[in-house]
C-alpha cells in the first residue's frame, strides 16, 4: 500500500482501510482474499469492499494489523485473471440508441463496446444482489439520467458513471438502461444469494434471438 492509504478502527475487532480510488480498493480487496485463502488471515471474518475502502473484520489485533496493511506492497487487479462469468443480454434497453450517440457510435459499435468489455464487480450495494461493475474507459462513462425512472424492471442492464450493474428487482434508477437478462442475480436459496460477489469477473454476451 502507499502513503495515501489511511487505517481506521471499526468497532472491536475491525479496521476500515480507506484507499486513494476504486482501483486501489479493488486491488486490497483482492490482496486480502489471496492472503485468507493461504490461511494468513486467520480469525478474519468479514472482508467488506465499497468504492474506495475496504471493511476487515474479526481482527485478534486490529492495531496491529493496521499498522502492518499500511505497509504492504499491493499489486493491480490483473485482467483476465480466469474465467468469467458471461450473462446472456437482449441489447434492447430504451436508452441504448442514446449511448450510442453519446459514445459517438452505431447502436451496433456499442453493443460490440459492451460485449468486448472485461468487466469486474468491484463492490455491492443499493439493493441485495447489485454489483458495481468497472472497466469501461474514461473515455466512455456515461451521466444518470436528468430524471430517474420511477420503476425499472428486473433484469435490466444498466450503465452510469465508471459503472455498469445489472438491476436484480424492479426498483427506482437514474441509470442508462442497454438491455435486459433474464438470469436471476439474486436468490435466497443459493449460496452465496448474490451472483454478482466482489472480485467476480463478468462478461455480457449477446442472446441469440
Amino acid at each position: 500500500m502507499k502513503p495515501t492509504v489511511r487505517v481506521l478502527r471499526a468497532g472491536a475487532s475491525g479496521v476500515l482501510v480507506e484507499t486513494g480510488d476504486g482501483e486501489r480498493a479493488q486491488a486490497l480487496h483482492a490482496e486480502l482474499l489471496r492472503r485468507r485463502a493461504a490461511g494468513e488471515l486467520a480469525g478474519v471474518t468479514e472482508i467488506v469492499p465499497a468504492a474506495r475502502t475496504v471493511l476487515i473484520t474479526g481482527l485478534d489485533d486490529p492495531r496491529a494489523f493496521a499498522v502492518e496493511v499500511a505497509r504492504w506492497d499491493v499489486p493491480p487487479v490483473a485482467a483476465g485473471r480466469g474465467q468469467a462469468l458471461e450473462l446472456p443480454v437482449r441489447f434492447d434497453g430504451p436508452d441504448l440508441a442514446e449511448v450510442a450517440e453519446r459514445w459517438g457510435v452505431t447502436v451496433g459499435e456499442a453493443v460490440r463496446i459492451v460485449r468486448g468489455t472485461a468487466f469486474r464487480v468491484a463492490f455491492c450495494g443499493f439493493s441485495p444482489g447489485f454489483g458495481y461493475l468497472t472497466g469501461l474507459p474514461e473515455r466512455l462513462r456515461l451521466p444518470r439520467r436528468g430524471t430517474p425512472r420511477t420503476a425499472v424492471p428486473a433484469g435490466s442492464v444498466a450503465l452510469a458513471g465508471p459503472y455498469a450493474g445489472v438491476y436484480p428487482r424492479s426498483s427506482p434508477g437514474g441509470w442508462q438502461l442497454i438491455g435486459t437478462t433474464g438470469v436471476p442475480l439474486w436468490d435466497p436459496a443459493r449460496e452465496p444469494a448474490a451472483l454478482l460477489v466482489p472480485g467476480t469477473d463478468v462478461r455480457f454476451t449477446e442472446e441469440a434471438r
